[in-house]
């Protein structure tokens, strides 16, 4: 089966949406639905259960925030800052991150379906103990990502630099990083067999099976 068929479906969002003033919802809404966030910078927020459906952020700066628990439903981030954010535990559907920064962003915990991360920075990004399925990285930095403990149904890695994530005790049956590029990965030698790599990269993760490759 090929990546294609793997594709996930598209955030529901209309061509044109009206302006939304996050910054000032956030202190009184826990569901925010339909609209647009644009060069606009939400700092020290911490909000538990929040609920957003059908917006797009757009060159929008998120500081030391805490979003723990938050739904995202039919959302885009486009051009934003999401470095050490915290979204643990969310639930998203159908949400596209964008040439985004994620560095050091926690989404550990979370529950994601047809989800897209393109064109962005998420190196040490946290996604360990998370359920995905019909989740596409492309063109993405995920070095020393945590992957520890995933689920990865129908999960794509097309042409990302991932060396050092850790894929710790994740199934990576017919997980295909044979089109991403790593000189060394944390992985189970047990959660190893159908995972598909290139012989070069064979030889690199033959070290965490411990293999010794001989050169004569």
């Amino acid at each position: 089966m090929t990546s294609s068929t793997h594709k996930p479906e598209p955030p529901r969002v209309p061509e044109t949406l009206p302006e939304l003033e996050l910054t000032s919802l956030l202190k009184d809404e826990e569901h925010i639905t339909t609209g647009m966030v644009e060069d606009a910078e939400i700092a020290y927020e911490t909000v538990d259960k929040l609920s957003l459906d059908t917006i797009i952020f757009k060159n929008t700066s998120f500081i030391d925030v805490s979003f723990s628990n938050v739904e995202l439903t039919d959302v885009v981030f486009e051009k934003c800052d999401l470095s050490n954010a915290d979204f643990s535990d969310g639930i998203f559907h159908r949400v596209e991150f964008r040439q985004s920064k994620l560095m050091g962003a926690n989404l550990s915990g979370s529950f994601m379906r047809n989800v897209l991360f393109k064109g962005c920075m998420a190196d040490m990004a946290m996604f360990g103990f998370t359920d995905n399925k019909y989740v596409r990285f492309q063109d993405t930095t995920l070095n020393q990502a945590d992957f520890y403990e995933c689920v990865l149904k129908k999960t794509v890695y097309e042409k990302c630099r991932m060396d050092g994530a850790n894929f710790g005790g994740t199934s990576l049956e017919g997980v295909d990083l044979s089109r991403s590029t790593f000189e060394e990965l944390t992985i189970s030698p047990e959660k190893i067999p159908g995972c598909i790599v290139t012989p070069e990269q064979a030889v690199g993760l033959s070290k965490a099976l411990g293999l010794i490759i001989s050169e004569e």
